[in-house]
């Protein structure tokens, strides 16, 4: 290991690279991890100074509140490498203002960009070669932060860890995606934690996938917790319909994350002059749009999938499939959003960071 330090960050390079064990044409998501990672400790009221290091697993407390209280948030973002070799972020701003909102709604301190945007390019400079060019290819970030203080008093830690690691990633869904539309089981709730990135989001949404997926669906579109009638996400994704030519999406709210792939799937669609009605969306209109030929489109949109078409939902255990399109604002947008980041066309909307 190689240790050199400046006055930002501590930098421990690994003493050898496992990057040519790695198949880069044929990843699982979320499954492979680069050689380094960035680690940075919360203590006595303020954050000390963040260090990149070897990947490698730590030693936690059995008492620590991540465990016991579930204080831990995350943020998915993505590096592209164009064919100049230059490394590029899409929209880091966005992520970093969601990160601290989710951290203050789980009483959690929030994070200096210094550290947060600063210490990830630092990273991203390192880790340059886990970035392959060409379009679909990325290295996946996943910032994270959970309270590492000890004891089981059912009250906010004093001591958290922010950590950032890098995977390689291609497609995250593969195939078809057919969904179920919830009628019992909800993913957030008014009051709740639905628009923080927390970690107990996802757990929460693991039983009742899993009961879809023994039903032969993929994911879920859930529904608001107080009358299941308002269309809200798709699984892990915020989710558009197009019925006839108006791209409809749901208002976030305390129960909806704010999506930075939704918001820029909006404005490039209006800047394509698509129609985008942002309101509340009813099961029973999706329903009767379903049945009369008017419901065109539904996809989900993140970070990690992107765009993702669904291609039939089932609700009151009937199933509706949707047309073929071959003219679709999905693949329309996903194209348009993708070219940005991968520099194959111009940036107008100024979201490209250079690393």
């Amino acid at each position: 290991m190689s240790p050199n330090t400046d006055d930002e960050i501590d930098v421990v390079t690994a003493a050898s690279s496992k990057i040519d064990t790695v198949d880069f044409e044929n990843l699982l998501f979320g499954n492979i991890f680069s050689d380094h990672m960035l680690s940075c400790d919360f203590r006595n009221g303020k954050w000390e100074k963040p260090e990149i290091k070897p990947y490698e697993p730590f030693l936690l407390d059995p008492s620590a509140k991540v465990f016991h209280y579930g204080q831990a948030i995350f943020e998915g973002m993505k590096a592209y490498k164009h064919e100049d070799d230059n490394v590029w972020l899409f929209r880091p701003d966005q992520n970093f203002d969601r990160f601290n909102k989710s951290a203050v709604r789980l009483a959690m301190p929030e994070i200096t960009e210094k550290i947060f945007i600063d210490g990830l390019k630092r990273l991203l400079d390192i880790e340059r070669n886990w970035i392959k060019k060409g379009k679909g290819n990325t290295l996946y970030i996943r910032p994270f932060m959970i309270a590492i203080g000890s004891g089981v008093v059912a009250a906010p830690s004093t001591q958290y860890r922010f950590m950032v690691i890098l995977s390689p990633a291609k497609a995250y869904y593969s195939g078809e995606v057919k969904v179920i539309i919830a009628d019992h089981y909800s993913r957030a709730a008014n009051g709740g934690i639905g628009a923080a990135k927390a970690a107990g989001n996802y757990s929460a949404q693991f039983y009742p996938t899993k009961l879809a997926n023994e039903k032969g669906f993929q994911q879920i579109i859930w529904t608001d917790d107080a009358t299941h009638t308002k269309l809200e996400e798709a699984g892990t994704m915020n989710v558009f319909f197009r019925i006839n030519d108006t791209l409809l999406t749901a208002p976030t709210s305390e129960r909806i994350l704010d999506g930075v792939t939704r918001k820029s799937l909006i404005d490039i669609a209006k800047s394509l002059g698509i129609d985008v009605d942002v309101r509340p969306v009813l099961v029973s209109e999706l329903v009767e749009a379903a049945q009369n030929g008017s419901l065109k489109e539904v996809f989900g949109a993140g970070t990690a999938a992107v765009v993702n078409p669904i291609v039939g939902f089932s609700y009151d255990d009937h199933y509706h499939e949707l047309p073929k399109m071959s003219n679709s604002y999905a693949s329309l947008l996903k194209e348009k959003l993708t070219d940005i980041q991968h520099g194959l066309s111009a940036d107008e909307f100024g979201w490209m960071v250079k690393v």
